[in-house]
């Protein structure tokens, strides 16, 4: 059993002065190996937003071909998810979806790169009409059978009448493809505990409840609803849950993607020394300096 803990993304401007040395501000192009120096996975978000052409798939593959041991988990794009899928138009969802597997997922696996393949749903896409069968007829599509892939479920509709498990018809769906229900902490969400596949994910996004749905707000020292710093009392519930995990499954990827300031970096250090993961590590700088003018008002 593998556990592999990281972060969502490694190239942002604020962890420079608290993860990142002052002296590579200016040199982004060595913050991956930096990163690589503590953490054996990244989930790459990017891929979300845009597919990522050839020239940045071997960039990745470069990269981490230097790292001994290193594996990507990469965010499905959000063509499939975010569009295709809401819009009720599976045809375009398959063909996103295994254009991407062709281009990223399978390059990034033949170099024994890739760690898992997450498909993070829209909260618009609810278990409601055919979207059971599109999901269905989606992950059929793709291979499930050779990649690690995975399904994060972000709209309430898709729990049982419990409201704190998935429903059970689509777990089996999970279940009977060997993908894997993604396990996640955040505002709005369960604490799911069904495993489906014969790997594990798992997924922190903070706990910013007022600013998550409503916005931020003035006055705020957070940066977005993904300044978030968990507490070790916090993440003790989920230690039991990943050693659960780890009877039943070959590999479990773990992400922090409360990532500002520096903030999954943190976290991601606090849950490996939980977990007796040895790894390199240092001091992180989460939080400013405020003035006490500031908390005084003036």
């Amino acid at each position: 059993m593998t556990i592999l803990v990281g972060c969502s993304g490694w190239s942002y401007d604020d962890w420079v002065g608290r993860f990142y040395p002052i002296g590579m501000a200016q040199k982004k192009d060595e913050w991956f190996a930096y990163y690589a120096q503590f953490f054996k996975t990244v989930e790459i978000n990017s891929t979300f937003y845009r597919p990522p052409g050839d020239r940045q798939v071997q960039s990745w593959i470069k990269k981490a071909g230097a790292q001994e041991g290193f594996e990507y988990s990469v965010k499905v794009p959000q063509l499939v998810t975010h569009r295709a899928l809401v819009e009720g138009d599976p045809e375009k969802a398959i063909y996103w979806a295994t254009s991407f597997e062709k281009t990223c997922v399978k390059p990034l696996a033949e170099q024994d790169l890739l760690a898992g393949v997450l498909f993070q749903l829209s909260p618009y896409f609810r278990n409601e009409g055919s979207a059971i069968i599109m999901l269905k007829g989606l992950l059929e599509a793709v291979s499930c059978e050779k990649y690690g892939y995975a399904v994060e479920f972000r709209h309430r509709s898709w729990l049982d009448e419990s409201e704190k498990e998935i429903d059970p018809a689509v777990l089996e769906i999970l279940r009977e493809r060997n993908v894997a229900n993604v396990l996640v902490d955040g505002p709005g969400s369960h604490m799911s505990r069904e495993q489906t596949a014969d790997h594990a994910y798992v997924r922190f996004h903070g706990r910013n409840y007022d600013i998550w749905y409503k916005g931020e707000k003035e006055g705020d020292h957070r940066l977005d609803r993904y300044d978030y710093l968990y507490k070790k009392e916090q993440l003790e519930d989920w230690v039991p849950c990943i050693r659960e995990a780890e009877l039943k499954v070959s590999k479990a990827l773990v992400y922090f993607n409360n990532h500002a300031r520096s903030k999954s970096v943190r976290n991601a250090f606090l849950l490996m020394d939980m977990l007796s993961i040895e790894h390199k590590s240092k001091e992180v700088q989460v939080l400013d300096q405020f003035t006490l003018g500031e908390f005084l008002g003036d």
